[in-house]
């Protein structure tokens, strides 16, 4: 007799599908309601994204309570994606990081991606970096990994079937207050997740002849 095995396959979109289809969506639909769970789930694959000695500077407030949501629009300049999206993802970026070092290097160490003094030498390294480094680079770092990091989530969102927006307009300060974001924090964007209601507008991209120079 023979066995015949059948594999099902699952066609998951390329990286470059995924880029290619991604918009931002301005209009969702309020039906739907992305689990928690799942949310927390693309929270983990997005913060594999690279860091500055990957002290990994941020920070997330998911507000998907729609009262909340209601009060956030205000703060957001009315904008209709945080009331109607299935979540809001707030970002922030850490201005004390160097607090992570210990943490971060300790945790490789004991995964066995590092051996005990080459830990010892990179938290050494790091504590005579961060900690004397002026605010304004501090918070020019968090900045930065933040916006790695806020892009990797909006890709794995749309690798799921989800849509996204990006939203910089909105009264950080505002924000902070509502939230109780402590010093150490500063809000840097709003990430709108949900299902699209209706198409995104179709963007145009300045030819990369233009902008790519070889040398």
């Amino acid at each position: 007799m023979t066995t015949t095995t059948t594999t099902t396959t699952t066609n998951q979109p390329s990286i470059s599908e995924v880029i290619r289809e991604r918009h931002s969506v301005r209009k969702y639909d309020p039906s739907v309601k992305i689990p928690r769970e799942e949310i927390e789930e693309m929270l983990t694959e997005a913060t594999l994204a690279p860091s500055s000695s990957n002290l990994q500077p941020w920070k997330f407030i998911v507000i998907d309570h729609q009262e909340v949501k209601k009060e956030l629009r205000q703060i957001a300049y009315n904008q209709e994606p945080v009331e109607t999206s299935s979540a809001v993802i707030a970002v922030l970026g850490d201005k004390e990081m160097h607090k992570n070092i210990e943490k971060v290097y300790r945790s490789n160490f004991e995964a066995g991606f590092m051996d005990e003094a080459n830990m010892h030498r990179l938290i050494e390294s790091a504590n005579n970096t961060y900690p004397n480094a002026p605010e304004e680079i501090r918070k020019n770092i968090a900045s930065f990994d933040a916006g790695l990091v806020s892009m990797q989530l909006m890709l794995i969102a749309k690798a799921r079937g989800y849509d996204t927006v990006p939203m910089g307009g909105f009264d950080k300060q505002k924000f902070a207050e509502k939230f109780q974001v402590s010093d150490r924090y500063m809000p840097i964007v709003l990430i709108a997740l949900g299902k699209a209601a209706a198409p995104a507008f179709q963007t145009t991209r300045i030819p990369t002849k233009e902008i790519v120079e070889f040398i």
